[in-house]
């Protein structure tokens, strides 16, 4: 009974418009006079439409994200800071800017380097001439098929360091063994599990951040996600907790990156509907919606954040180019492109809700084996009525047009893509079920 509620469960997850891996998977000692003074973001999506009052109204609520810093930053966890990182800072303190510095003598290191977006920021990153050392387990990848010499040459040329995040002596040793300028960290759990949230979305991405301000780094970037505005599920609130040490920490600026969908979470019914199968999707299709950005955007943008100096200290929800799509939407463009008849196949919500409920019954009984079961319902359902867009929690609604866009890289033109090629590079991986784009 347990495995049938289970495999039922997934199948409809796995067929629904958004899967977990939506929304991020689903990231020194510097004198506080030289930090940049928050400012609200000033991309074009929101420029462009500055002269209505509702467009102001929009504007300032991504302001008010930027606007609250505590006054205090917590204690560090590290007991006695290697000498290594000591002698990164300079005798009085404060160090120089390195955005003044060519971008070869600026080194960045990137944590979560073998993830999804990872991969893309890493070597985006090593494109734009920085010094860029990414640092991984020795096993990576989807189910850790990765070796070490499939990571050096995934990343040839670039300085690819091996070892645990979940080790402060590793991060210390090897990762900041030379100065670090800027940390960009792509952590994120697999699978949005209760342990595996608060073990790598926050215990892993506070050591690396310890480590930094101990080394001395400058800036540090994360890859957060847009869902984090109302944190029901675990991993968004391991993420926030983050999000809200990194705001505390007076002694290293940051940049906090909310993404929306990524492509590869909306793509998991494009064989299927190639295949002649139903477009399975929640209600009517229209109760959620997102502006996908594709790796190659959301690794630019994150890229943008080590240098730019309006993203200092800024919280920054970022989207794809062009209009907000719901499920249906998405359904639309998928039956135009592969030429099939529109046909649906509508689940109510009330059923995932029936699910949950039987799995966290049986979670009282069965915890190890059932509280990521019933959390990964909680994940589903979210997917299926919340849309990762801007929340206006003033008026309580998602505001499409208050969701900064960048890139140029469409989702039309990816489901063109998909549809003609098949989705190779976007696997699923351990979000996967039936084997369906898994690998």
């Amino acid at each position: 009974l347990i495995l049938i509620f289970k495999e039922v469960f997934e199948m409809l997850l796995q067929r629904s418009s958004v899967c977990p891996s939506a929304c991020a998977t689903h990231q020194h000692a510097s004198n506080s006079s030289i930090l940049a003074p928050t400012r609200p973001i000033t991309g074009s999506a929101i420029h462009a439409h500055l002269a209505s009052t509702s467009d102001i109204r929009q504007a300032s609520l991504i302001r008010n994200l930027n606007t609250h810093r505590a006054t205090a930053a917590p204690s560090l966890s590290l007991s006695k800071p290697s000498m290594l990182c000591r002698a990164a800072a300079t005798a009085d303190g404060i160090q120089e800017d390195y955005r003044l510095r060519d971008p070869k003598d600026v080194r960045v290191l990137v944590v979560g380097c073998t993830g999804y977006i990872g991969k893309f920021v890493t070597k985006e990153l090593a494109r734009r001439g920085y010094n860029v050392v990414a640092f991984t387990r020795e096993q990576a990848g989807i189910k850790g098929k990765m070796g070490k010499e499939d990571i050096k040459e995934e990343f040839e040329g670039i300085d690819v360091r091996f070892g645990n995040v979940m080790d402060v002596e590793s991060l210390k040793s090897v990762a900041f063994k030379d100065k670090v300028d800027v940390v960009v960290s792509c952590l994120a759990s697999r699978t949005g599990g209760i342990k595996d949230s608060q073990m790598i979305d926050y215990q892993a991405t506070k050591n690396c951040l310890d480590v930094a301000r101990s080394c001395g780094s400058s800036h540090f970037v994360l890859l957060s996600a847009i869902c984090v505005q109302k944190p029901e599920l675990e991993f968004q609130r391991a993420k926030l907790r983050l999000e809200n040490d990194l705001k505390a920490a007076t002694d290293i600026t940051h940049s906090i990156v909310r993404p929306t969908a990524f492509f590869k979470s909306v793509a998991g019914q494009v064989q299927l509907i190639k295949d002649g199968a139903p477009f399975v999707m929640f209600g009517d299709g229209t109760l959620a919606a997102c502006k996908p950005i594709s790796e190659a955007n959301l690794a630019s943008f994150i890229a943008d954040c080590v240098v730019q100096r309006d993203k200092i200290n800024q919280v920054l929800p970022i989207g794809g180019p062009g209009k907000a799509y719901t499920a249906r939407d998405q359904a639309e463009i998928l039956f135009r492109l592969t030429g099939k008849p529109q046909n649906y196949f509508p689940v109510p919500v009330a059923l995932m809700d029936g699910i949950i409920g039987i799995l966290d019954f049986l979670a009282k009984f069965f915890p190890e084996q059932m509280e990521d079961a019933a959390e990964f319902g909680r994940i589903g359902r979210y997917y299926a009525v919340e849309s990762m867009l801007v929340w206006d929690p003033v008026r309580q609604q998602y505001l499409p047009d208050a969701t900064p866009s960048y890139g140029d890289e469409t989702l039309e033109a990816f489901f063109a893509k998909a549809v003609k090629e098949g989705l190779k590079g976007q696997e699923l991986g351990d979000q996967a079920v039936f084997g369906v784009n898994e690998e």
